[in-house]
């Protein structure tokens, strides 16, 4: 408890107050009085009352000064001396690291057992080996410049006459070649780039002003049949729903979802949920059957199917689930990957939307993320997606009438996938009020893996349907919006022009000055970019800078993935799941324990549980080898050298902001590439 003080008596306080605010939550805030007039005062009793009145005040002011000058200087010290055990910390990992030498080129593809395909090692030799030819002439041209500097030559040719040995000559040749024979393609390259960033900078732009006339009109998809009413049958509208759970190796968080979905509000004679298990291990497995069999008991009509064979990964796993006999009696269709959670109304809040509007295809929730601010990786990719959801489904939703479906949380009218011939052509509709928790990879290695799945994969889709996207019969509005400014500007421009502009273009002009990057283009542009993208996620504004390095980090995993989904390369087939922490929300626990039974934990016999705790130990102690490291990744680390090479360049030539661009670029590589961002593990 707090100190009871009664200051509140007092007419004033004597001397400068000071709070101290302690970071411990037990300990309360408690003001504390500075020292009192007469601390500061040494007078003499036999001055007169003038003086002695002239003294206290200049007393007064000159030592109320110092004391305030003192706590700053204390508070100063404070921050420095926090400052060097946070650079040894980060020294010591970043030795442990490179001690471990674990490199990304070890990875198995595990995070979640879904698939153990590498990544295409032609293609990631050759893309690598580009990067490291790049940055040793980066290196010795670093060392030529400078040397160049030190003659006094300040990065311009000597005259011809001036020559006078091997390096003047070799020097003057190197500037000849690069006006002559660099510069201009160079400087040609970055013109196209810089058009390309100003048309999707133009993009985003009229992406945040569609979202603020929605907010601004109160734009809100409102069903035609009304909200549920299930205290009314006459009223309710209440079609047979099936719920398709899809997983994987899914032990984290298996028993979140089945339970989520077990306790959504829908007559369970209206209800069947599917539980759709390619787990390739059989502890997994018997667990997954375990929980299903427990809600069978309590009245849940949930069904197991597991595939020996896991063809096609998930799409393979849900089209087989759709060929069960049973589906033809049901009318819409609910997908939830493992890691969503959906709140009890999530049906009564979508399937009244299709309600006497038989053109509708889907309704797609928004999602929200349980471990949204678990660590800074988490941090940025909440960002990314609050403004692809509240941004860039929203407007397209309301202004096109079409966007793309994102995989799960979403609710199918099963006629419109059979008339789509599948899970390749989609015409979709959302609701934008309705959100669905799940997890976000709070790994690097696990967050790399699902980008470069999420970028490879529109690439396939696009050299797929673009034949049946221009002969389809829809609007010339809605083939140029998915052709053009779907696909080509924000899967393949994006990751193009970030990767090409900021990672090679921008430190080669630092070699070849005659090719020039504007300040405009290389600051102030991406600074306002970052800005509309964090304005739907107001409270990671001062992560806006570590954001707007951080994507340009990531353009080299997604520049990657692109041209393997582009060029059907080997990597293209990737499929790992992506690894989860078993997460819930607070809410979601308490739900759970409302509405499940206490009984609901005798499901299973003592004997049974305990024969699974041994498999699971068993088989832990079987890949005690196979534990969990934090990686270094070699292309982001060649990168990072390669930018900081650049940089010291840029300083030789007193180029400031592509100075401090180019340093902060080469940390933040430097940082994801010794795998220090997001989760640590030993």
């Amino acid at each position: 408890m707090a100190t009871s003080l009664k200051w509140w008596g007092k007419e004033s306080h004597r001397g400068t107050p000071v709070v101290v605010k302690m970071e411990n939550p037990k300990w309360s805030m408690l003001e504390l009085e500075g020292p009192s007039d007469e601390d500061f005062i040494i007078g003499n009793d036999n001055d007169n009352n003038n003086n002695n009145r002239d003294n206290k005040g200049r007393g007064k002011n000159a030592k109320q000064l110092t004391w305030v000058l003192l706590l700053k200087a204390h508070k100063a010290a404070g921050c420095l001396a926090s400052v060097a055990p946070a650079l040894l910390g980060l020294v010591a990992a970043v030795k442990r690291r490179v001690a471990a030498g674990r490199t990304d080129a070890d990875t198995d593809g595990g995070g979640g057992g879904g698939g153990r395909e590498k990544e295409n090692p032609t293609v990631k030799s050759r893309f690598y080996n580009c990067i490291k030819v790049f940055l040793f002439v980066s290196l010795m041209l670093l060392f030529f410049e400078v040397a160049a500097y030190f003659k006094g030559w300040h990065f311009e040719a000597p005259r011809f006459w001036g020559v006078k040995g091997v390096f003047d000559w070799a020097y003057l040749m190197w500037v000849f070649v690069r006006v002559e024979y660099l510069a201009p393609p160079l400087q040609f390259l970055a013109n196209v780039c810089i058009v390309l960033f100003i048309v999707q900078s133009l993009d985003r732009l009229v992406l945040c002003l569609g979202c603020f006339w929605i907010r601004f009109k109160k734009i809100k998809p409102v069903p035609k049949g009304g909200d549920v009413d299930l205290e009314s049958g006459e009223k309710g509208f209440f079609p047979m729903v099936l719920v398709q759970i899809p997983m994987c190796n899914e032990r984290e968080v298996y028993q979140q979802s089945i339970g989520a979905v077990c306790n959504l509000d829908w007559p369970k004679s209206k209800l069947l949920i599917q539980v759709l298990d390619d787990s390739d291990d059989i502890t997994t497995q018997s667990l997954i059957r375990e929980e299903v069999q427990k809600w069978q008991k309590e009245g849940a009509n949930i069904v197991y199917r597991h595939r020996v064979i896991r063809t096609g990964y998930k799409a393979g796993n849900l089209n087989s689930a759709m060929n069960c006999s049973y589906v033809k009696d049901y009318e819409f269709v609910a997908i939830f990957d493992a890691d969503f959670q959906p709140t009890p109304d999530f049906l009564k809040r979508t399937i009244p939307h299709f309600k006497d509007n038989d053109e509708l295809g889907l309704v797609q929730a928004r999602w929200s993320f349980v471990n949204k601010d678990e660590n800074l990786l988490t941090r940025l990719q909440n960002i990314n997606l609050a403004f692809h959801f509240e941004v860039e489904q929203q407007v397209n939703g309301v202004f096109i009438n079409f966007f793309g479906f994102n995989g799960t949380a979403g609710v199918w009218r099963i006629k419109a996938l059979e008339d789509a011939g599948g899970w390749l052509e989609r015409t979709t509709v959302e609701d934008m009020d309705i959100a669905c928790q799940c997890e976000l990879p709070e790994s690097y290695e696990a967050y790399r893996k699902q980008q470069h799945r999420w970028h490879s994969g529109p690439m396939q889709l696009f050299r797929l349907c673009l034949p049946d996207i221009i002969r389809s019969k829809i609007s010339i509005w809605k083939k140029f919006n998915m052709i053009f400014l779907f696909f080509l500007l924000r899967k393949l421009i994006l990751p193009f022009y970030s990767f090409t502009l900021f990672c090679i273009i921008l430190p080669m002009t630092m070699f070849v000055p005659e090719a020039e990057l504007p300040a405009l283009v290389v600051c102030y542009i991406p600074a306002t970019m970052s800005l509309l993208n964090i304005l739907p996620a107001p409270k990671s504004f001062p992560f806006i800078v570590p954001y707007l390095l951080f994507e340009n980090t990531m353009s080299v995993t997604k520049f990657n993935a692109m041209i393997s989904g582009l060029f059907h390369l080997g990597s293209a087939y990737e499929w790992v799941v992506t690894k989860k922490s078993g997460r819930s929300s607070e809410g979601d626990l308490v739900s759970l324990i409302e509405k499940g039974p206490k009984h609901h934990q005798r499901g299973s016999s003592a004997p049974d549980l305990a024969e699974i705790k041994e498999e699971i130990q068993l088989q832990e102690k079987k890949v005690g080898s196979k534990k969990k490291h934090n990686r270094i990744y070699m292309k982001e680390l060649a990168l990072a050298f390669l930018l900081l090479t650049a940089s010291a360049r840029s300083l030789l030539s007193a180029q400031g902001i592509h100075f401090y661009f180019l340093l902060f670029q080469g940390i933040s590589f430097l940082l994801v590439g010794l795998d220090l961002i997001g989760e640590q593990v030993d």
